[in-house]
Order: C-alpha cells, then sequence, then structure tokens
C-alpha cells in the first residue's frame, strides 16, 4: 500500500533537481547517444523512490519520434548521468537512474476524445 503515499518534500525537491541536471545535458548537447536524432526532448517528472536510491525520468519527444531510440541513448548513458548527478548534488547515493515515456498526454488526449464522441455527449445530457 506504500506506493500510494504521497512523495515526501525531499523526494519532490530531489526529483526536480535531478530534473533540471539532466535537461541541461540534454539541452547543451552533452550526451552523444542522442546526437544525429532529430527531434526535441521533453523531461515531464522525474519520481525518486522513497530511499532516494531510484529514479524514473519521464520524458517525450515532439510528435513521439524518435521516441525509443532517445530512450536508448539515454539508458546508455544512464550511468554517466549518475555519476555527473552525483557530483552536482550532495547525497549519500546517487539514484539509479530508468527512462520512461511519458503516457498522459497520451491518456489525457484518449479521455478527450471520448468525452466528444457524439454517444458519451447524449449520455452525459440525459443525466442532466
Amino acid at each position: 500500500m506504500a506506493e500510494n503515499k504521497e512523495p515526501s518534500q525531499r523526494q519532490l525537491r530531489v526529483g526536480q533537481e535531478i530534473k533540471r541536471i539532466l535537461a541541461g545535458f540534454i539541452q547543451r548537447g552533452e550526451i552523444h547517444n542522442l546526437e544525429g536524432i532529430d527531434t526535441i526532448v521533453t523531461l515531464t517528472e522525474v519520481k525518486v523512490s522513497p530511499d532516494l536510491k531510484y529514479a524514473s525520468v519521464y520524458l517525450m519527444t515532439l510528435n513521439n519520434t524518435h521516441l525509443q531510440e532517445v530512450i536508448g541513448g539515454l539508458q546508455l548513458a544512464a550511468n554517466y548521468l549518475r555519476k555527473q548527478i552525483a557530483a552536482k548534488m550532495q547525497l549519500r547515493y546517487a539514484p539509479e537512474l530508468v527512462f520512461k515515456v511519458d503516457k498522459s498526454f497520451e491518456q489525457v488526449d484518449n479521455i478527450e476524445k471520448l468525452l466528444r464522441d457524439p454517444k458519451v455527449a447524449a449520455d452525459l445530457k440525459k443525466v442532466d
């Protein structure tokens, strides 16, 4: 049941700082595994485990192009990025990074499509 618990302030701060550091590396083109991949990468969220040993980095790319290539490139660079985070942050352990596709915007689109569906609109009018 602990999975549903809200993240602590420390988890949120560490996640935001990791996101800032990683975004800087991506923006400056310092991750060689991403060279030649022509897309814009957006880090949407970093969720850190309660013990601060693991960080899930959620991202998306422009129009979802080259998404798997970007995730693969970042995952290959994960150890290097972990060392860079350790050097910049005062943490006992540098968290292990796992890169994942952020599907939250996709889910919002699906919900909006459902709500625009004529059958759903008719059902919603019946309730009123």
